[in-house]
């Protein structure tokens, strides 16, 4: 997956297709609510596919949320395509443990 800094008008586009996701600065995230111990377990889920992909996320688990926070620190912090393409991954192991995104 890409790891080049993405433009301003790229990372609006992908922002656009990811809905749920917020950018703070040269980060993305999205928090969902789960019950604690379903965040354990989707955490372990991310973070098998994060090994395996060779990208990851800061992960904050609270009670009842769980927080991703996504950029590319090997190029500086920026967003790449490979953050967006986390995102979607995210969003889908997500589904598959019943989390409820939380509105931005």
């Amino acid at each position: 997956m890409g790891k080049e800094p993405l433009t301003e008008e790229q990372i609006a586009g992908q922002l656009a297709a990811r809905p749920g996701w917020t950018r703070d600065g040269d980060e993305i995230t999205r928090t969902f609510q789960i019950r604690y111990h379903g965040g354990v377990a989707m955490i372990v889920h991310v973070a098998d596919v994060e090994r395996l992909i060779g990208h990851h996320a800061d992960i904050d688990l609270r009670w009842g949320q769980v927080r991703f926070g996504i950029t590319t620190h090997d190029v500086g912090r920026r967003l790449t395509e490979a953050d967006f393409d986390l995102a979607a991954r995210i969003d889908q192991i997500g589904a598959a443990h019943g989390a409820e995104p939380l509105s931005a």
